[in-house]
């Protein structure tokens, strides 16, 4: 019997790949090119920022290095962050259910423990969360199972109690390897059809959880 639910952040809870898409525009803009959303959607989607970075400056040649970019990142980051950045649609009804529900609710991220927690703390939902887990604690992210091989030990539940709420192919792919039932919610970019097929069902949105976990 699934007890304990395990939330994604970036792309799943929050509404952070727009704002990806907006700070690498920003980037190529300050050398007179062109960032489309179609070009992020199709070749950085789902990845990680180190690797858009190297990306991004090889295919717009881009005279800077990848320590400089992934500063700029971080920076333009921090700026669209203060300046709000929205949860997705259902995110408060669900956790608000999953907590009367007393079910454990966890978050694992890849995200840092200062940069996810502005965000929680900024919206208020930090409290419903039994556990947080961050990419710092584990030695491989995502696509490896690690994180939610942590998260499952740190809520004391075997994988097949949990379920993972995931936006992403390597999301998908590490909560399978963990042995645990994933979710699949796609935010811009959804994933393959092989990643899909991995997943206990595919969902439009987090408003579509609660009927999804009272049917089973």
């Amino acid at each position: 019997m699934k007890n304990t639910v395990i939330f994604d952040l970036d792309g799943l809870l929050i509404n952070s790949e727009i704002i990806s898409y907006q700070l690498y525009r920003d980037l190529t803009g300050q050398y007179q090119q062109d960032f489309s959303m179609e070009e992020y959607i199709h070749s950085y989607s789902g990845k990680t920022e180190a690797d858009n970075m190297q990306t991004l400056i090889s295919e717009f040649g881009l005279p800077i290095s990848l320590e400089e970019g992934l500063a700029f990142a971080s920076r333009k980051e921090k700026e669209y962050f203060k300046q709000g950045v929205s949860l997705k649609q259902g995110s408060e009804e669900l956790l608000s259910y999953l907590k009367k529900k007393d079910y454990k609710i966890l978050l694992a991220s890849s995200s840092s423990m200062e940069r996810a927690m502005g965000v929680l703390s900024q919206h208020g939902i930090s409290a419903f969360f039994d556990h947080m887990i961050f990419g710092t604690e584990v030695k491989r992210g995502k696509p490896y199972p690690d994180i939610f091989l942590k998260a499952c030990e740190r809520a004391k539940e075997p994988p097949e109690n949990c379920l993972v709420l995931e936006d992403s192919e390597a999301g998908i792919q590490a909560a399978c390897s963990a042995g645990i039932d994933v979710i699949c919610i796609p935010d811009l970019k959804a994933p393959g059809r092989n990643f899909l097929e991995m997943a206990a069902a595919k969902l439009t949105s987090l408003e579509d959880v609660i009927p999804w976990l009272e049917r089973v």
